[in-house]
């Protein structure tokens, strides 16, 4: 069940946020992260390990997202606070943060496998936030801006996915007596 709800708080963030930065309004999709990351956290048995996550991804995304503007391979709508980095985007680096430990286990130990969906999601999402609602756009030509997006994420997936991996063994033999909480 938890996965479930999980799949559909993520869900309901990322069309809060796409359909919101389409129609210029960058709040919808701040407001559902919240919201999102409020619960997970509520329900998490792994709330450090979902924080750190949403930590490194928020970094991660605030570069990544920047330097595509910057190259100009993106353009996002409802800049607001800056055209490089769009609040709603950068809310949804951490709602989808929240997704590797419940969502993605049978990825944490498969980090190839873990690239080859984080390439081809990655700019599977930033196509449909593109032509469904126009929340971003990839200057022609497009396969710019989709190939740096299957890169992007073909390296955030997995480094996501490995860093929950070694969150859960470190989690695993504190509860088992084995290791410290340090």
């Amino acid at each position: 069940m938890n996965f479930w709800l999980t799949f559909a708080g993520y869900e309901a963030a990322w069309f809060a946020a796409v359909i919101g930065a389409g129609r210029g309004l960058a709040w919808p999709g701040v407001a559902a992260t919240a919201l999102f990351a409020a619960w997970r956290l509520g329900v998490s048995r792994h709330r450090g390990l979902e924080l750190s996550l949403a930590g490194v991804a928020l970094a991660i995304g605030l570069l990544f997202d920047a330097v595509l503007a910057w190259a100009d391979v993106a353009h996002y709508a409802a800049p607001w606070p800056s055209p490089l980095a769009p609040a709603w985007l950068t809310a949804l680096w951490v709602a989808f943060a929240f997704t590797i430990v419940p969502l993605f286990g049978y990825l944490h130990e498969r980090l190839a496998l873990a690239a080859a969906f984080g390439a081809i999601g990655g700019p599977l999402a930033y196509l449909g936030a593109a032509h469904g609602w126009q929340a971003v756009a990839l200057p022609a030509p497009a396969w710019h801006g989709l190939a740096t997006l299957a890169v992007g994420w073909g390296i955030t997936l997995p480094l996501l996915c490995g860093l929950a991996r070694r969150g859960l063994r470190r989690h695993a033999a504190v509860v088992a007596g084995t290791g410290s909480a340090a």
